[in-house]
């Protein structure tokens, strides 16, 4: 679990051609490696959170009629991963492990933080993105920022548990978060200070309190005052998103309002797949919606919507909210009643973490995409098991559940794996039909070979991939 939740964070690809799959496949195949392997080896000693394994029920069935059955797949496999590392994270909580694990998360995030921070101030390394820096290893700014708000937490508990590296982590976590001008985790960051400080006057832990907002304050001054790299095309930037916090009636918080409305109730019952979002919207939305990229007509900007709610309610069905709110709401239960009945400070502690964990991952999610990404998966799912408060559930003998969530996970090892041998072979122009039989999911690689000798076979396989795309349905018209 430690060094998966290491690996995550630096996982890349420097095949460039790929843009943000170089960065999303790799972290996907450490996901689901290290969900496989600690499952298996702790099969015996893993519960059954009900609400977790309907979600993915309800998943797979609205998988099983989706366009786009590979994104589909992809997606399942990233729940399936996610639900398992809760429940590690919850026996590793139960043998004693949980300050541990959340130690790792803690030093996941700030390693995150890093190499945002090593890009910002002019480090270039193949590995780094490059159109949305400072992302780091992360491929873009808003994912750093992402992790910053909703990893804060446990790096905080690592802080108030008195470890004087993480204050150092505070620092350095801060600096990244107001480097990468994301609005929506400036949010989630204020969220998570807010249930901090609260959890600091009950518990009046003053000194350690001012050690971490001089910290976080030197955070800031260092974003603020140290001269970087980045080429902000504003002249006040930072002055510029803080006012843009909570503006909706123009700019990209406009286009999230929009992209919202036409996309909620696209399948309210089950959804139009897992991850089929991106190929479904283009076909209920006007050429001139922001969402859909103007360079590639029938085709959306992101391969996903700016919301995790909006994508579960887009692609699950609404009755997919209802679990996932009912787990988060679950768990926001027991960490209040801990924080507050506790006799230990530390336990009242990690409840503190436990809730600021989901509010901040819940508000960053509900104005981008943060739990259907792999590193949030890996990060906030095993956090929340880690911290979750021991409780009377029993063990049910239900191995045969979790075997088959596992086994999920395995087809995603193999999925994941195939698809950056593929995106390799095609970087290097070898035997493109080959890296297709590897990677039939593959939309690029079709389109590629569409304008070769085969035509027909691939023209047809990449408009049944993505039926709204202009260049698919051009290159397949006239075949039959």
């Amino acid at each position: 679990m430690q060094l998966g939740a290491i690996a995550v964070v630096l996982a890349a690809s420097t095949d460039r051609a790929f843009d943000l799959d170089r960065f999303f496949v790799p972290k996907e195949l450490v996901l689901h490696l290290t969900a496989l392997i600690s499952g298996l080896l702790l099969i015996r000693r893993l519960r059954v959170n009900r609400l977790l394994v309907a979600f993915l029920g309800v998943s797979i069935f609205s998988a099983l009629f989706a366009t786009n059955g590979w994104v589909a797949g992809r997606a399942v496999a990233i729940t399936a991963s996610a639900i398992v590392l809760f429940e590690v994270g919850r026996a590793l909580r139960d043998a004693g492990l949980g300050r541990q694990v959340a130690g790792a998360m803690a030093l996941a995030v700030v390693v995150a933080a890093v190499t945002s921070l090593l890009q910002a101030y002019g480090i270039r390394l193949d590995i780094f993105a490059i159109n949305r820096a400072p992302g780091g290893t992360l491929g873009n700014r808003n994912f750093v920022a992402h992790a910053a708000a909703f990893g804060l937490p446990v790096v905080l508990l690592a802080a108030m548990r008195g470890r004087r590296r993480a204050a150092i982590g505070v620092m350095l976590v801060t600096a990244a978060l107001v480097l990468t001008r994301s609005r929506a985790a400036w949010l989630a960051f204020g969220a998570v200070v807010i249930i901090f400080v609260v959890a600091v006057v009950m518990l009046r832990l003053w000194k350690r309190l001012a050690l971490l907002v001089v910290c976080a304050g030197a955070g800031v001054a260092i974003a603020l005052l140290l001269p970087n790299a980045l080429q902000w095309r504003s002249e006040n930037p930072y002055l510029e998103s803080v006012r843009g916090v909570v503006n909706y009636e123009e700019g990209s918080g406009h286009g999230r309002l929009v992209q919202y409305q036409r996309s909620l109730f696209m399948s309210p019952l089950i959804g139009v797949g897992p991850g089929n979002w991106a190929v479904e919207y283009p076909h209920r939305a006007p050429r001139s919606d922001p969402s859909l990229d103007q360079n590639a007509s029938g085709m959306t900007s992101n391969p996903w919507p700016s919301s995790d709610w909006v994508a579960f309610a887009a692609e699950r069905g609404f009755a997919a909210v209802i679990l996932m709110a009912c787990f988060f709401l679950a768990l926001l239960r027991d960490g209040w009643r801990r924080l507050r009945e506790s006799m230990d400070v530390d336990d009242r502690l990690a409840a503190a973490a436990l809730i600021a964990t989901i509010v901040g991952a819940g508000v960053a999610g509900a104005f981008d995409a943060v739990l259907l990404l792999a590193v949030p998966a890996l990060i906030v799912f095993t956090t929340l098991g880690a911290l979750s408060p021991p409780d009377a559930e029993p063990r049910g003998r239900r191995a045969w559940v979790m075997l088959i969530v596992i086994f999920i996970c395995a087809a995603g090892v193999a999925r994941s794996a195939a698809q950056l041998v593929a995106m390799d072979m095609y970087a290097r122009g070898a035997s493109l039909q080959r890296a297709s039989k590897l990677d039939p999911g593959n939309y690029r690689l079709h389109i590629r070979l569409a304008r070769g000798r085969q035509r027909c076979a691939h023209a047809r396989a990449a408009h049944a991939l993505y039926p709204n795309a202009d260049e698919a349905r051009a290159l397949a018209r006239g075949c039959r």
